[in-house]
């Protein structure tokens, strides 16, 4: 099993092996294979999210197998660079498995980054780039993205992206659903295949957001959303990653996840309530529903039917 294990083509955010490093690996079959470095003990926080939250009987199944990776415990396996190395791995699910040309972007949810009770080393390092990204202002940021078209694949600089000011963030977000990503005026042509749609991006975080408005057993500080589709607009998806800061919610709604996630519903919103005008008149019932997310969404007023005795609101 070992010679098939590669580093993710992928990956648009977090640690890569390679060089020395410790990085995520996978095996072509649908595994992500996570290093757990016994010296940091962000792996061991995050082994124990695992534990807990896959056995938690609290949690909506339907939340866990719709928004969160598999879990698999754990294997020993060696370090590319150090084959006499091994090393325990986290056993989770490869998000990006059967895709042949997979658009990708990580987004960092929370204004703030750290966690309670957080050193002040590594206070001032997230307060810091939290200031110097999106996160402080917008509640969100984005850590990478990457996306297929028909000349080839757009991938900006990871360290550029991190610093986007909030015209950037804007801008990716709709390059992220244009077959021509690269231009100066993307086109968004894709937008509404992968935004909206009862089983679109727009849709799947309006679910998220329900549990979260609800949800008190976990505090995500420095987590991201993948938000994934196949070239075309097909397979897109919402999951959650990187638990390393996890804290118990002790009974307390998570307002930080839960604004930064609010945030960006927001703006994928408008992104494609501004893809549905340009596009001008459509089916019927496609603009019943984006107008229904949008209303979801909370950024438009409730429809109201006058009945000839009656107002009512719908």
């Amino acid at each position: 099993m070992a010679a098939m294990l590669q580093r993710p083509e992928h990956q648009v955010a977090g640690h890569e092996a390679g060089a020395g490093k410790l990085g995520p690996l996978i095996d072509g079959s649908g595994n992500f294979f996570k290093p757990l470095d016994p010296s940091d003990e962000r792996g061991a926080h995050e082994l124990a999210f695992y534990n807990s939250f896959y056995s938690d009987q609290r949690v909506p199944r339907s939340i866990r197998s719709s928004f969160f990776p598999s879990f698999g415990g754990t294997k020993i396996l060696p370090v590319p660079d150090s084959p006499d190395l091994l090393l325990p791995h986290l056993v989770l699910e490869d998000l990006l498995h059967g895709y042949s040309n997979p658009c990708v972007m990580d987004v960092k949810i929370g204004a703030r980054t750290w966690y309670p009770n957080a050193s002040e080393k590594y206070y001032a390092k997230c307060l810091k780039k939290d200031r110097n990204s999106t996160s402080a202002l917008l509640g969100f940021r984005i850590s990478g993205l990457q996306v297929h078209h028909e000349s080839g694949r757009w991938k900006p600089h990871r360290d550029k992206v991190k610093k986007y000011a909030v015209t950037e963030v804007r801008q990716s977000l709709r390059q992220f659903v244009s077959k021509n990503p690269d231009a100066t005026d993307p086109d968004c042509a894709l937008a509404s295949l992968v935004y909206g749609g009862s089983n679109g991006i727009l849709a799947q975080l309006l679910e998220l957001k329900s549990w979260f408005e609800d949800q008190t057993l976990f505090h995500f500080y420095s987590t991201s959303l993948l938000i994934a589709y196949d070239k075309g607009g097909k397979a897109a998806r919402v999951k959650l990653i990187d638990f390393a800061h996890v804290i118990e919610g002790e009974g307390i709604i998570d307002h930080n996840f839960l604004g930064g996630l609010c945030s960006l519903i927001k703006w994928v919103s408008e992104i494609l309530a501004d893809a549905k005008t340009a596009a001008g008149p459509t089916d019927p019932q496609l603009l019943e529903r984006a107008a229904d997310l949008e209303a979801a969404a909370g950024l438009t007023e409730p429809k109201v039917a006058v009945g000839p005795t009656e107002n009512g609101i719908h």
